[in-house]
């Protein structure tokens, strides 16, 4: 870089930079010479001494993925050393503190925090985290040290590692796919780029680069379980009134980068097709919200990046659009297929991000054609974003007052779905399985029965006894009476109620610890949901 050959001389510089957004950022050039490689060095030492936390050396893979992170960094530092010392080149660094960096990582940081203190797993994360960002700052370094002198120094790496870390990641065991998948979103950064207004820039957000990629590859591989991914998509709910504080969280990103028409008119989009669905068919779209809070975090956290979406309003509500319609379509297409639906969410970014010249072309070729561009008129003096943000304001608010946000919606409710498949509603049955084989997997006996049932007779599902057998052998080591009669009996199927604890692991959303829920005040929210039996218990007990 000029200005760092200019300033060899001097230990440093200081000035003020303008962001191409307008917003000040704060830059320092550092010298340069070989001595910033230290840096990375230390980086790389650093997460050697995360890997020494209790947390990582209780799983020898887990610990051996650190290592692994830390000598490859250390490696290539060693090349890219000795390369730069034959060459008599230099490298450098400048410091630059832009507000889209650190305003979004303080706010996902703040989402952690929430959601952690209600699904405790995100706390036990913390180390992993930690070492996710060393990584990630030491091989974004030295991937731009080893292309060019100068490397950009900011927050830019923790908004990309810790929008990863809300969607995605994996188990102990297979923790070095963590660090291959941050690898290629910086891979994607730095490589996959085209022209767009005279720049060479990324076409991808960085961290939905890398998620869609490993998406596809977990889904061609049937390796889901490999991941938190169902369980991360699962239990934002337990925090509650997580959509309102999610629309908090998005107002600051809203104000402050002016995303407010992507993410409002993905929501709406989304929340009129789900409403127009559960209309003609009487049955909810989503299962359990009439936009899945994970959904709703992407629309806010993850496709709203300025770098890599239309700048122009038309634009953006074109983005907007088509990224409702894409998680929508998703939804239903990867439930035909068999496939996690939280995917839904992730596959469609990239391919957004890829249509982003096409739109500007689009609305361009409008503009030319001399249509009216009402955000270009005289009707306001006030800030156009703050007008867009007054309008989804009174959206949210129409949507929580009927009940569609934070309220128990009715897809929450087992009963439902078993009297919607009974009626023959559409997808309701495999809706009624899908909730199930959840609640089977979080160790509910009854639920597990249920499956078992369905197995055996092949009412709603393709009769297979094997199947059958091994939910009724969970039901009965779950010490379920009636899966111990239908596994020693399959010709005399026997159901049951839930017992006190497949209450507490069905009804748990809104965040309540219901393992510690009084039982009466269990059997009443068992009685809102449906559960007839608890109705009679608690009518009983009077």
């Amino acid at each position: 870089m000029a200005s760092g050959r200019k300033n060899r001389s001097h230990k440093s510089s200081s000035t003020i930079q303008m962001t191409a957004g307008g917003s000040a950022a704060a830059v320092q050039q550092v010298q340069s010479s070989l001595q910033p490689l230290l840096f990375p060095l230390l980086l790389a030492a650093a997460l050697f001494t995360v890997s020494m936390n209790p947390r990582i050396q209780q799983n020898l893979v887990l610990t051996w993925s650190f290592w692994a992170a830390a000598l490859f960094i250390m490696a290539w530092l060693g090349v890219l050393f000795a390369s730069l010392r034959q060459s008599g080149a230099s490298r450098s660094f400048e410091i630059v503190l832009r507000p889209q960096h650190y305003i979004q990582a303080m706010v996902q940081c703040s989402l952690f925090l929430y959601w952690g203190y209600y699904w405790q797993p995100v706390y036990a994360h913390l180390w992993l985290l930690v070492g996710q960002l060393l990584f990630a700052y030491s091989f974004d370094i030295l991937l731009a040290w080893s292309r060019r002198e100068s490397y950009t120094l900011g927050f830019g790496p923790i908004p990309i590692i810790f929008s990863i870390n809300l969607f995605l990641w994996f188990r102990d065991d297979w923790f070095y796919m963590q660090f291959l998948m941050i690898g290629a979103g910086f891979m994607g950064k730095e490589f996959v780029r085209w022209q767009r207004d005279g720049r060479r820039v990324h076409i991808f957000n960085p961290s939905a680069f890398a998620l869609g990629l490993f998406s596809v590859v977990l889904i061609a591989t049937g390796t889901t379980n490999l991941t938190w991914g169902r369980e991360i998509a699962s239990t934002l709910t337990l925090a509650p009134n997580i959509y309102t504080f999610l629309f908090i969280l998005g107002l600051v990103v809203m104000y402050f980068f002016s995303i407010t028409l992507v993410a409002g008119t993905a929501a709406i989009v989304l929340f009129g097709l789900s409403a127009l669905y559960s209309a003609t068919t009487g049955v909810p779209y989503f299962i359990d919200s009439e936009i899945p809070a994970a959904v709703f975090l992407g629309l806010h956290l993850l496709i709203t990046d300025p770098s890599t979406s239309p700048r122009t309003p038309l634009g953006k509500l074109a983005f907007g659009a088509l990224y409702g319609l894409g998680v929508f379509g998703l939804y239903s297409l990867l439930g035909v297929l068999g496939v996690p639906t939280f995917y839904d969410k992730l596959l469609c970014v990239p391919l957004l991000n890829l249509s982003v010249i096409a739109i500007d072309r689009a609305v361009n070729s409008i503009n030319n054609v001399g249509l009216v561009n009402v955000w270009n008129s005289h009707w306001q003096r006030i800030r156009p974003n703050l007008v867009h943000m007054a309008i989804w304001i009174v959206v949210f608010g129409t949507m929580s007052l009927l009940g569609k946000t934070d309220g128990r919606h009715t897809g929450d409710s087992v009963p439902f779905w078993q009297q919607a498949c009974a009626d023959g509603l559409s997808n309701s049955c495999s809706r009624l399985l899908q909730l199930e084989s959840t609640y089977c997997g979080d160790n509910s006996a009854w639920a597990c029965n249920e499956l078992g049932i369905h197995y055996l007779e092949g009412r709603i599902v393709e009769p297979d006894q094997d199947l059958a057998m091994g939910y009724l052998s969970r039901a009965c080591e779950l010490k379920f009476q009636a899966g111990c009669v239908n596994l020693l009996e399959p010709s005399e199927v026997a159901h049951g109620n839930p017992r006190e604890l497949d209450l507490r692991l069905m009804l748990r959303q809104g965040g309540l610890n219901l393992m510690e829920m009084p039982t009466r005040d269990l059997y009443s929210r068992a009685c809102e949901h449906g559960w007839e039996f608890a109705c009679d218990s608690l009518v009983a007990s009077l």
